[in-house]
């Protein structure tokens, strides 16, 4: 099952895609009971019986209710403002870590501990929406395609195996990076953060839909050249453990995201470093999920 956030004229709705997902149903059509004004009313109201419920409405062929075509609506990010800054997991490949130890002189792991930081985002652009680069203020642009976890209850200490009771679904997530801004400051989060440096979509993926722990093929594209490509059972810390040891001591809300990190292949880890430029297209792809596109103005 994959939530929308969507735009149809001057209106946000926020939506499913029906089986054959060619086309959208607005939730508050499907609940006269229930109000759902943003991402963040789903994850919060919806439960397991909700989920079974909108299932079997979906399947049965005779539903009436009033869908939109996809093609006529605008897709925006399932999560547009964040309710806290988002939550990432560093260097999570082997072959990034690699890489990243190799270009990045100052940058040491000295332990096989999770690496940790926050990402600002006073919004999150969606799939076909622009990057505004900020290329003055660094031209070492840099795309990093993650998994997005989506936090579905609040919990603290939560165990490792019952972390999946906790998550709501599955995103792409583009961290968009400022190298050195990044390098320059000795700590990720200014690089990190500048203004629509964060995209993610197309959808959010109920959990329902992956096994766990989830093993998904994870890719990312500039202009047609595939850059990234791997599998997240190579992370070198799983879900179960990120969630989980995060939580210790720290509460986690329903709506969090969770960024878990991106393969080798990212632009620094080329001689010379293949930047970003105006004009590139960026497609990050997670096959049950489907594609996030964005380009650099």
């Amino acid at each position: 099952m994959k939530f929308v956030n969507f735009k149809i004229e001057d209106k946000k709705l926020i939506g499913v895609l029906a089986n054959d997902e060619d086309k959208i149903i607005a939730l508050n059509d499907l609940y006269a009971d229930k109000t759902f004004c943003c991402m963040q009313d789903v994850i919060e109201q919806l439960n397991e019986d909700d989920i079974k419920d909108i299932q079997t409405k979906l399947d049965d062929e005779n539903n009436d209710f009033k869908s939109y075509k996809l093609s006529e609506v605008k897709l925006l990010s399932p999560i547009e403002r964040p309710i806290h800054d988002i939550l990432c997991v560093g260097v999570n490949y082997q072959a990034h870590l690699e890489e990243a130890s190799e270009r990045a002189k100052n940058f040491k792991k000295t332990s096989n501990d999770a690496v940790y930081f926050g990402k600002r985002a006073i919004k999150i652009i969606g799939t076909n929406e622009d990057v505004q680069a900020c290329l003055d203020i660094d031209n070492a642009l840099d795309y990093e395609v993650e998994l997005a976890v989506i936090i579905g209850k609040t919990g603290k200490n939560i165990p490792v195996d019952k972390v999946e009771d906790y998550i709501f679904g599955y995103s792409i997530f583009n961290d968009f990076s400022s190298r050195r801004l990044q390098l320059k400051h000795m700590q990720w989060f200014k690089g990190k953060s500048l203004d629509t440096y964060s995209a993610m979509g197309p959808v959010i993926l109920h959990k329902s839909a992956l096994p766990f722990p989830v093993e998904v093929d994870i890719k990312c594209s500039v202009n047609g050249e595939l850059r990234q490509n791997s599998n997240t059972k190579l992370f070198l810390n799983d879900i179960p453990k990120v969630v989980s040891e995060l939580s210790q001591g720290m509460t986690l809300e329903a709506g969090d995201i969770i960024a878990t990190g991106t393969p080798s292949g990212v632009g620094m880890g080329y001689k010379p470093g293949k930047w970003l430029k105006s004009g590139d297209e960026v497609v990050c792809e997670i096959p049950p999920i489907g594609k996030l596109i964005n380009k650099i103005k």
